[in-house]
């Protein structure tokens, strides 16, 4: 497919895989500037208007990764670019922990949905910018859903995802990324894949393909802190209701969800069939739990 594809004329390709008939909901890009000098701006989906439910994407990720979670849940919603993701600025330091990211997301949603608290659901990195919002500006949440992620989240149980941003960033084309994702493990619906990898790289120009975030075009010697374990504090001592969606075959293996069940009492946790991106997988599924929990 050519690069001069326009974003969402793959909604309806994903809506139709989801045996979903009629027309694909209204959706806008929005664009908000940054008081941030190493980021210029954030960028997100804002899906029809008055949205009440906000999503926050995974590591290598961006905002389309919840097309299929979004059209299934059929509420207004803001889908949100993670800084150094999709049509979010990179980050001149290359800072992109959990508290980083949550200021940036508040400024969207201060900017887009000013005053009214959201339902977040942040999947992976997402997750835990999510609970560092909570941190910081709790009033913007009304409830919390973790997809796959925790304070406890390793280093070791995420090592799919860590050689996949670790592997080749420079390919011949999209087809060859598509087989190195299958062969990561990534998913194995070729078309869903192909819509992702459309959504997720640029071509440049001299044909070789690359992808949009800031992971796959590192700094000489930058890194990420994955010791995400400050954020627990943030969650144990707040009473905003939280849900864990835990993939059965994701990054929390039975220890780390214990860990999350004893630190956090109140919190619902719910177990899902399905690889660490539960939101591409079984994005019918994860649109019925999101639905049952905010009524």
């Amino acid at each position: 497919m050519a690069d001069d594809v326009s974003e969402f004329d793959l909604l309806v390709e994903e809506a139709a895989a989801l045996g979903m008939a009629g027309g694909v909901p209204s959706v806008e890009r929005v664009d908000v500037p940054l008081a941030d000098p190493a980021g210029a701006h954030v960028s997100a989906l804002l899906w029809a208007r008055d949205p009440r439910v906000t999503f926050l994407h995974g590591a290598g990720l961006n905002a389309h990764t919840w097309d299929g979670t979004i059209l299934s849940l059929g509420q207004p919603a803001i889908a949100v670019d993670l800084p150094g993701h999709g049509e979010s600025s990179w980050r001149d330091d290359f800072d992109y922990a959990a508290r980083t990211n949550a200021s940036a997301v508040a400024a969207a949603l201060d900017a887009i949905a000013p005053g009214v608290p959201q339902v977040v659901v942040g999947h992976s990195l997402g997750g835990l910018t999510a609970i560092a919002l909570l941190e910081s500006r709790p009033e913007l949440i009304e409830r919390l859903i973790l997809v796959d992620a925790s304070p406890g989240l390793r280093a070791e149980d995420a090592q799919q995802v860590l050689a996949f941003l670790g592997g080749p960033m420079v390919f011949e084309s999209r087809e060859q990324i598509v087989e190195f994702a299958i062969a990561a493990g990534i998913g194995a619906d070729r078309e869903a894949l192909m819509r992702g990898v459309i959504l997720n790289t640029r071509i440049r120009e001299d044909g070789a393909v690359v992808f949009k975030h800031h992971f796959g075009s590192a700094p000489p010697g930058a890194s990420l802190d994955l010791d995400f374990t400050s954020l627990w504090p943030a969650l144990e001592r707040s009473e905003v209701p939280t849900l864990l969606v835990r993939a059965s075959d994701g990054f929390l293996p039975p220890d780390v969800v214990d860990e999350f069940r004893t630190r956090v009492p109140r919190a619902e946790v719910i177990e899902v069939t399905s690889g660490h991106n539960v939101q591409e997988q079984v994005p019918l599924e994860l649109a019925a739990i999101i639905t049952r929990a905010i009524g």
